[in-house]
């Protein structure tokens, strides 16, 4: 087996060790935002061939959702598919909170008491007894503890390994600590989007042991033309540096954020694939970092 994914070290979801390269299959339903498939879905068998090639090169971390799906393809089934012609340990990582129609249609956020069905619908799609991790993702809560204490019982009741939150506020990791482990936390972060610098989201999971997981590192949310330009051109004379792709140095600066950042980028491309998890062996020089992250931009 190709250890590539472990060159960026590892780190712990409780007592579950994973390389700090993983792998995001939203992607796998299309090329759809949040499971909205607006893009031709990968063939069945050529993504458990894309799965299996990720955990051929030490990715042992993946993350999912049941709300990942299109009119054909669910990344749960998906990766329950890859998982069951693979030997060896992986570690999946699931959503709950958000909820969508068969129709694609969006639903309200799950009352406390509906979260148990969404737990017991990602362990019939992706075939198992347990899930490793559920993340509660908030979408603007103003308080996650109902939610996390429903969670939580199914913790207790042995549905759930470990628990985690998503697209949350720092004020929610306390009011999720006080009833369970929180493990992980996953936030929008990237060179382009840094409001979890800003909030001190980072350094608080970084204190706390727990583990931060941002989504589109690579992809920005929001870009606004000049500074965007101007940081594409930083970022570019990096990767010749390093003979490296703009994206492998996006990844790399997140990495280097801190040794408990963990990477989940996706895609339906084996080459990208390749690219993705070599990035946790790149490393930067400080002038580089500074480079890419002017002390005016550190707040900004």
């Amino acid at each position: 087996m190709n250890a590539a994914a472990a060159a960026a070290g590892t780190w712990k979801l409780g007592d579950l060790e994973v390389n700090r390269v993983g792998y995001g299959a939203m992607r796998l339903t299309g090329n759809g935002m949040m499971g909205n498939s607006d893009g031709t879905p990968i063939d069945r068998e050529a993504a458990v061939r894309l799965l299996h090639s990720a955990f051929e090169q030490g990715v042992n971390h993946i993350d999912t959702a049941a709300f990942y799906f299109s009119p054909l393809r669910s990344a749960n089934e998906l990766i329950n598919r890859a998982l069951a012609s693979w030997r060896g340990d992986v570690i999946v990582a699931t959503k709950v909170g958000p909820g969508r129609e068969p129709s694609g249609e969006w639903l309200s956020m799950a009352r406390p008491e509906q979260l148990r069905g969404q737990v017991e619908e990602n362990l019939r799609q992706l075939g198992r007894d347990h899930l490793d991790v559920v993340n509660l993702r908030s979408d603007g809560m103003d308080s996650v503890a109902e939610h996390f204490a429903a969670l939580a019982e199914l913790r207790a009741a042995g549905l759930i390994r470990h628990l985690g939150l998503s697209n949350i506020r720092p004020q929610h990791i306390a009011q999720a600590q006080a009833i369970a482990p929180v493990v992980c936390v996953q936030n929008p972060y990237g060179l382009d989007w840094r409001h979890a610098d800003q909030s001190g989201l980072v350094d608080l999971c970084r204190e706390q042991g727990i583990a931060f997981v941002p989504f589109f590192a690579i992809s920005s949310l929001q870009r606004e033309a000049p500074p965007a330009q101007e940081k594409d051109t930083r970022v570019h004379t990096v990767a010749r540096a390093h003979e490296a792709t703009p994206a492998q140095i996006r990844l790399a600066w997140t990495l280097h954020r801190g040794p408990h950042v963990l990477a989940i980028p996706g895609t339906t491309n084996p080459a990208h694939l390749a690219q993705n998890i070599a990035a946790g062996a790149l490393r930067l020089t400080e002038d580089e970092l500074a480079l890419l992250n002017p002390p005016s931009e550190a707040t900004a």
